[in-house]
């Protein structure tokens, strides 16, 4: 068995004995993410350009060009190409550049992407959206920099007090963060920014993680889509409220128990599944 990280083995055992056992045990509890989405928005507006540009510049082109090798390659499931074929509209090329990405990564391209929280399939999720959004609208390249910075660190502060190892689907965190982005894009306040998250959490977490694979481009379509409509509701000054199923009072009260689900809840998940596959 593993603890605390993918490569990070603890336990092996062989027809009943015993070959290896780390000593001592894995932590308990996950690290306290040093972020909030307060101080996470104050950088995304204020932080130079020159300290932050060059590795978001490379992230615009990179996961841009792996997402058009997913439309107009032979990748994965194809989602991206099966959401143009349903419509053309914004919000739909939105979900299927995300989509297309992941397809072509999933289905073995090997071109680089830039990350998010350790996955590619996240940084694909947090960037693409925002992209996408950016550049059919006509947003000024600053703003969708600072949009993307924005992006990635809520994505990260999200999975921060999960751990690495979690049945939570990743994309739901990274799904959520890109609404925000967009949010953000909009002229949206502070205060739509972090009620857009907490929108698109209380709609899709629970989503679990079977293993890297064709479906992930699925899931973060359904991720993506979550993200828009959590954006659009805090629009419209709705939302979901404190004490309605894991929405808490604050957003980091939100994002404690979304962690907590994460960590804790799905400890066993992750066990049935790892069953399941290897049935």
């Amino acid at each position: 068995s593993v603890a605390d990280r993918h490569t990070s083995l603890v336990y092996l055992e062989s027809n009943g004995e015993v070959l290896f056992q780390a000593e001592g045990s894995a932590s308990a509890d996950a690290p306290k993410s040093p972020l909030t989405m307060e101080g996470i928005y104050d950088f995304a507006t204020t932080a130079s350009l020159d300290d932050v540009g060059e590795v978001i510049r490379r992230q615009i082109e990179m996961n841009t060009r792996i997402a058009e090798e997913g439309l107009t390659g032979e990748w994965g499931a194809g989602i991206g190409k099966v959401l143009l074929a349903s419509g053309e509209d914004l919000p739909t090329r939105i979900k299927a550049m995300a989509a297309a990405g992941s397809d072509a990564r999933m289905g073995g391209c090997a071109m680089p992407v830039i990350i998010n929280a350790g996955s590619g399939n996240q940084g694909l999720t947090v960037s693409l959206p925002v992209i996408t959004f950016a550049r059919e609208t006509g947003v000024p390249e600053e703003k969708l920099i600072r949009a993307l910075v924005l992006s990635n660190l809520v994505s990260i502060h999200q999975r921060y007090g999960m751990g690495r190892l979690s049945a939570f689907c990743g994309a739901v965190c990274a799904g959520a963060a890109a609404g925000a982005g967009i949010t953000f894009l909009k002229g949206g306040a502070f205060e739509d920014i972090c009620q857009t998250v907490s929108n698109a959490l209380a709609i899709v977490s629970g989503i679990v993680c079977d293993g890297a694979k064709p479906s992930c481009a699925a899931k973060i379509a359904s991720a993506v889509d979550a993200g828009l409509l959590g954006g659009r509701m805090a629009e419209s000054g709705r939302g979901f409220h404190a004490g309605e199923g894991i929405v808490s009072e604050g957003i980091e009260g939100t994002l404690s128990n979304v962690a907590r689900l994460g960590k804790d809840g799905m400890r066993e998940t992750d066990r049935e599944i790892i069953r399941i596959m290897v049935e």
